[in-house]
């Protein structure tokens, strides 16, 4: 006997997208979702900088089960938020919850099937039994950013800021800001801190890609306009799944073309005259690194202002209060640096994992069908996609979980195992197909994929859920 049939770790989006599979497919068994913090929420809970929002549009961002109906494609993280929660009370979900569950450890025991939990219950020591683990912790450390070395930063006397830790109460008002980096955060930050800042400068090593997107779709109005409400999610839906999904191979087909056809697009959007080389000419292809979005081309629009400015170039030294340019005579004077570098990437939650006894050490692991950790025995990692809305793959592997608990439940079995197979010649592959620094960095903290089925990197939402719903659960599989 244990508590719970299933453990569910983080009550983000993956976690409440969890808990509404299992509820709807394997509604005979008992689940928890164990959250650290104290709210529902995860990553748009946690970041409070100026305009944070997402970087997937929310109608493949939301949950299938519960359509975003919002005019606005790409929305603030306050809204999603909202969402999230709202979701979650609607199907009474949250009911599930447990606050202030931060797990440390988890234990495996082959003679009595099950996992043991060793939790901090609001400082509190704790444990909790389950059959089956599913880890929705996401992929980032929540305490600890992403450490990238700039020379002399120690020495600067202004302010330094991550943006993961933004103080709710900084007064930038009329302040000279330099923002260090070139993703989705600082795309994001950027055009917010010019509304108050004197200026803001994007100090970028090399530059990305970035693309201006309508903040309301006009073909979704008109189906909402002409067509009865669940049609019209339903188009609008499979219109984001299908249109970004076919340009990403596009882009990867042929990307001389692809870039061609985003330089074209950028010089479009910026201002007449404004350097393209090179502020906009990146040295890799489109989505080798994950694309920029912003609506309705608002950082275009705040370059056009003249209230923020791009920099490319490399740091040779960071003073008491100025920036030193390598190979330039530009020099920057900023009141506040901000540090838009990138995540610390974290697996299962940062916690420890014992399988009778041993410590597994995930990086060393394969990540069979995207979902279950190799040679552990009933867990799965739910891990999307780095070139589409992150809640499809954990869609994908939710409904994978609940499709093994169930054939479980009808065979008796009480554990799976993934084993990769002794006389194999797979290769090993990356997790995630980007060569974004934080990825990179994140060598030897990540699991592998590998280069046979079912092994293999996610790359298709469509084949995934097919997978998930169809697909083999006997190939490389060990039950008991």
């Amino acid at each position: 006997m244990t508590d719970f049939d299933v453990i569910v770790v983080g009550a983000g989006v993956s976690g409440i997208n969890a808990g509404y599979r299992l509820q709807e497919q394997s509604p005979d068994l008992s689940y928890t979702i164990l959250e650290g913090r104290h709210a529902i929420g995860g990553t748009w809970d946690l970041f409070k900088y100026p305009g944070i929002r997402s970087d997937s549009d929310l109608h493949t961002f939301g949950f299938p089960w519960r359509p975003w109906t919002a005019p606005n494609t790409i929305a603030p993280a306050s809204a999603i938020k909202q969402y999230v929660v709202d979701s979650a009370k609607a199907f009474g979900i949250d009911k599930h919850i447990q606050y202030g569950h931060q797990v440390k450890k988890v234990s495996w025991s082959t003679p009595s099937k099950s996992w043991t939990a060793e939790v901090d219950a609001e400082g509190k020591p704790k444990t909790i039994t389950a059959r089956f683990i599913v880890y929705a912790s996401g992929y980032y450390d929540y305490k600890t950013p992403l450490q990238v070395k700039i020379p002399g930063i120690e020495n600067f006397k202004g302010k330094v800021i991550h943006p993961q830790f933004w103080p709710e109460d900084l007064d930038y008002t009329g302040k000279n800001i330099v923002v260090i980096g070139s993703g989705a955060t600082a795309i994001t930050l950027i055009p917010n801190l010019a509304e108050k800042a004197s200026h803001v400068t994007m100090l970028q090593r090399s530059p990305g890609y970035i693309m201006s997107l309508p903040q309301k779709d006009p073909m979704g109005e008109f189906f909402k306009l002409f067509l009865p409400a669940s049609w019209a999610f339903w188009l609008i839906r499979l219109k984001f799944l299908t249109l970004p999904f076919m340009f990403f191979q596009f882009c990867r087909a042929y990307p001389g073309a692809a870039r061609w056809i985003m330089t074209k697009l950028t010089a479009k959007d910026l201002p007449s005259g404004y350097p393209m080389n090179p502020n906009f000419n990146p040295k890799y292809n489109p989505w080798e690194q994950r694309l920029c979005v912003c609506p309705d081309g608002d950082f275009f629009k705040i370059l056009s202002s003249g209230k923020a400015s791009i920099t490319t170039a490399h740091i040779e030294k960071v003073t008491e209060n100025r920036i030193l340019l390598k190979d330039s005579d530009e020099v920057l004077q900023p009141d506040i640096i901000v540090t838009a570098t990138g995540l610390k990437m974290l697996m299962v939650g940062g916690t420890q994992v014992i399988v009778d006894g041993k410590e597994v050490d995930v990086s060393e692991k394969f990540i069979w069908n995207g979902a279950l950790i190799q040679d552990v025995p009933n867990a799965a990692l739910i891990v999307g996609y780095t070139n589409a809305s992150w809640t499809l793959g954990a869609d994908a592997t939710s409904q994978l979980v609940s499709r093994l608990l169930n054939t479980m439940k009808a065979n008796g079995q009480k554990s799976v195992i993934p084993r990769v197979p002794a006389d194999t010649s797979m290769k090993t592959l990356p997790l995630l197909n980007l060569n974004s620094t934080y990825v990179v960095e994140a060598k030897g903290v990540l699991p592998h994929a590998g280069s046979e089925a079912p092994w293999l990197p996610r790359t298709s939402y469509f084949f995934d859920v097919n997978q998930a719903r169809n697909g083999s659960i006997t190939h490389d599989l060990e039950y008991a």
